[in-house]
């Protein structure tokens, strides 16, 4: 299958740019991987604490080093709906490789902390910083060194990138990511949207808001819409670290069950004590972030990985930047019609003809690399097909669909819902942004309007609640970039705005913030970089500066005197109230470490 020329452009200025440091993580995962799992140079009493919990025949099994051990590392709290089904995995899987004659061990935890209920609280502050600490947490788990590969239980925004980082510094050992599923569908998106909407107006009270997201979030399973909890499950099972089929298969059923089992054999048969050693750091090359990158432009996938993906890649020695996914973007055809992008949700999506389906349509357009390594031991055309459930009750796979059930949640590249993706880089006088374009209308993707500026989302929701917005206007929420408070979501704004836009007004959003990976209808330029803390531009803007936002042209810039727009002094706040309470103190050394927005915000350098 030959790759467009577009396509391979971007991963051949990637593989150029990348040289030397990919180089260099290689070098390292050899002398891994030639040191070996360290179980045979382990000290009598390092590994009677290793095993001291396992039973008689486990205790046999590790201290002989000769039958296989696989690390579990899980985010499993009963806290989140979507990482609540984790309890009982440690269990199948044990069982699973105890089959094959190999154990397993619980190697550690991850936090895992849901957006979903920090939306608009201080907790918030700490949602980015999470993904890192997730990572560290990672490398603590594996430090043991005890395992001969590994197995990633995670599902949600911070986690799944955390956990890909942290095994990224093992990258000697394979890796394999075993998904929880989707809930089963609640109330259609479009009626949540609307309550949530009335009562922004103060038409609705909490009581029936609370009863609408009940029924919305209402049971164990990921959240339905096509937030970055899924835009996670998609990656890694188009960059190939998920079995085929697995991404959005709801929890609790028996089809999920014999996934896991088999992802649990899948692993240990990726030793290097067989003859099909494939490690994490081989899998992750340029090849398979573009891949990941073209399905989520495909899907219309989360802003936050235009963050997430650069730090993912980067702990494998690979260096992508905003512009690649841009021009990724440019030429990758949206394929699906998911909420916020839409009405349906996940399980419509995976209904349709899911992952099977998607992959087999871009691969055939010519959109994805299908030569990469996987965890399945094929190329990515192994993965177009739908898992099910043999009569056995073992897995058995059948060829995708031809055509979409749904083809209006997803479509093939002939007949695409846009020829372009769903992400595009925004630059100009102001500095460098992001914006998701597939939820927006063709009408709202150019605005040109004055600016109304506030210091952080509470001033918007306040001067909204007083009845002050009636017009047009580009609201520019600045001191919520990473440095500044760690950057939170700012999704609560989603509401008002959509209200303004709903009554005729000309309504966008410029921030150094970010927004959800449910942005939705309102246009915003988020991720602002340089952010405000560091006297970036968006620091000089003030109310009534005329300001241009074009997603079409990918320009955001202010319109007038550039010369005395340049001589302004930068607008200061002191942020230090919001340093403390809730762990943000702890953080400190975080908020002074972290990277630019499109250096993927971290704190690893």
């Amino acid at each position: 299958m030959t790759v467009r020329q577009a396509i391979q452009d971007v991963t051949d200025r990637i593989a150029a740019r990348s040289r030397d440091s990919r180089r260099d993580y290689l070098n390292r995962l050899d002398a891994a991987k030639e040191q070996g799992v360290y179980r045979a140079a382990l000290s009598c009493g390092n590994l009677a604490h290793g095993f001291a919990a396992c039973s008689p025949a486990e205790k046999a099994a590790i201290a002989g080093n000769k039958a296989l051990n696989l690390g579990i590392v899980t985010s499993y709290n009963d806290m989140l709906s979507a990482h609540q089904p984790y309890q009982f995995y440690p269990d199948i899987i044990k069982e699973a490789a105890r089959e094959i004659g190999a154990t397993a061990q619980v190697a550690g935890g991850v936090p895992a902390m849901c957006d979903g209920v920090t939306q608009g609280q201080p907790g918030m502050d700490l949602s980015l910083f999470s993904r890192d600490v997730i990572a560290m947490s990672t490398a603590i788990a594996l430090s043991h060194n005890m395992f001969d590969a590994a197995v990633y239980l995670g599902i949600c925004d911070k986690i799944v990138p955390g956990l890909v980082i942290g095994a990224l510094a093992f990258g000697h050992l394979p890796a394999v990511f075993i998904p929880a599923g989707p809930m089963p569908s609640g109330i259609p998106n479009d009626e949540k949207s609307k309550v949530r909407q009335l009562y922004a107006e103060g038409k609705v009270g909490r009581a029936e808001l609370l009863e609408a997201e009940s029924k919305s979030y209402h049971s164990p399973g990921t959240c339905t819409f096509y937030g970055t909890a899924n835009s996670n499950q998609m990656l890694m099972e188009i960059m190939g670290l998920h079995l085929p089929g697995a991404s959005f298969v709801n929890p609790g059923t028996p089809l999920r069950d014999a996934l896991t089992r088999e992802a649990t054999k899948r692993a240990l048969s990726l030793t290097s004590l067989g003859n099909n050693y494939t490690p994490i750091g081989h899998i992750l090359d340029e090849k398979a972030f573009v891949n990941g990158l073209v399905g989520l432009h495909a899907t219309g996938g989360s802003t936050n990985h235009t963050m997430h993906l650069i730090a993912m890649a980067a702990a494998a020695g690979i260096q992508i930047t905003w512009d690649d996914m841009s021009d990724l973007s440019d030429a990758t055809p949206l394929l699906a019609r998911v909420y916020p992008n839409g009405v349906a949700d996940v399980n419509h999506f995976h209904a349709a003809g899911g992952m099977g389906f998607l992959i087999k349509e871009l691969l055939a357009g010519g959109y994805l690399h299908e030569d990469v390594k996987t965890v399945w031991g094929t190329g990515l055309s192994g993965y177009t097909v739908e898992a099910k459930l043999g009569e056995a009750g073992g897995l058995a796979f059948e060829p995708s669909p031809e055509e979409s059930a749904l083809p209006k949640v997803l479509t093939g590249v002939r007949e695409p819902f846009q020829q372009t993706g769903g992400l595009k880089l925004l630059s100009g006088n102001l500095g460098r942004s992001v914006i998701k374009v597939s939820a927006v209308k063709d009408e709202h993707r150019v605005i040109e309007a004055r600016a109304r500026v506030f210091h952080g989302q509470e001033g918007l929701q306040r001067a909204f609640k007083a009845g002050e917005l009636d017009g047009d206007m580009i609201a520019v929420v600045r001191f919520s970039g990473p440095k500044a408070l760690g950057m939170p979501e700012l999704h609560n704004l989603t509401p008002p705005l959509s209200v303004l836009q709903g009554r005729g007004f000309k309504v966008a959003l410029v921030t150094d913030g970010r927004m959800s990976g449910a942005s939705g209808k309102v246009p915003a330029a988020i991720h602002m970089t340089p952010e405000a803390v560091d006297g970036g531009p968006i620091s000089k803007i003030r109310d009534g500066d005329l300001i241009r936002l074009d997603a079409n042209e990918g320009t955001l810039t202010f319109l007038g005197d550039e010369k005395e727009f340049f001589s302004r002094t930068p607008a200061t706040e002191d942020l230090r109230s919001q340093h403390f309470g809730m762990g943000r103190e702890l953080f400190a050394g975080f908020r002074a470490m972290v990277g630019l927005a499109d250096k993927g915000a971290s704190v690893f350098g």
